[in-house]
């Protein structure tokens, strides 16, 4: 069995401090890590949590079904509906709460940061993405169709016509080796700052 390890974050500068919210899916066990709460730990059930949110769900369901994903699986299953899944359900709830500016959603393999959902342009998303492409290395690009819907990312720009980001951190097949983390922390640690100050 492969394993799978998936990361998404979630951002908030305010006057006071950052909110930095991870959660962690690892062979569909999921980590959700509030740095200002705590953590918790979800039972698998075999649904992708990026493949969760309410953007072009059922669009999105038709490609992984037409794809092969039509049940539970450790990749691209889509669930039953969207925001059926308590920890997308949270990172949904914790969002709407909260005046977030901008979002990344940090995935594995392919050095690359995804900024378009569908025709929304939020201002200033192109210009935030060539920043975190330069201070990075990755490549800025729009997220391939077979891709690009029903993940938090696309939720948000649709939802709030503010920037969000997809990277997809280091290079390889999952899971990617821990040879490649100080790389990676080194390519994304100016993502992380300028993404609470921009």
């Amino acid at each position: 069995m492969t394993s799978k390890l998936s990361y998404i974050f979630t951002i908030k500068n305010t006057e006071y401090f950052n909110y930095l919210e991870i959660l962690c899916n690892i062979d569909d066990y999921c980590i959700l890590l509030n740095f200002l709460c705590g953590w918790y730990i979800f039972k698998p059930t075999g649904v992708d949590l990026n493949l969760q949110f309410p953007a072009g769900w059922t669009e999105a369901r038709e490609i992984k079904f037409a794809q092969g994903f039509n049940r539970p699986a450790p990749r691209d299953f889509v669930g039953f509906g969207p925001l059926t899944e308590p920890e997308a359900l949270a990172i949904y709830n914790f969002t709407l709460k909260h005046n977030f500016r901008l979002i990344l959603a940090y995935h594995t393999q392919g050095e690359v940061i995804f900024w378009r959902y569908s025709n929304y342009l939020p201002q200033d998303s192109a210009e935030i993405g060539k920043i975190f492409s330069k201070v990075s290395g990755y490549t800025l690009s729009s997220t391939p169709p077979e891709s690009s819907n029903a993940g938090l990312k696309d939720w948000f720009i649709m939802q709030f016509n503010r920037p969000g980001y997809t990277i997809e951190a280091g290079l390889g097949t999952n899971p990617l080796p821990m040879s490649q983390f100080n790389k990676i922390y080194n390519d994304n640690l100016g993502i992380l700052v300028l993404g609470s100050i921009i």
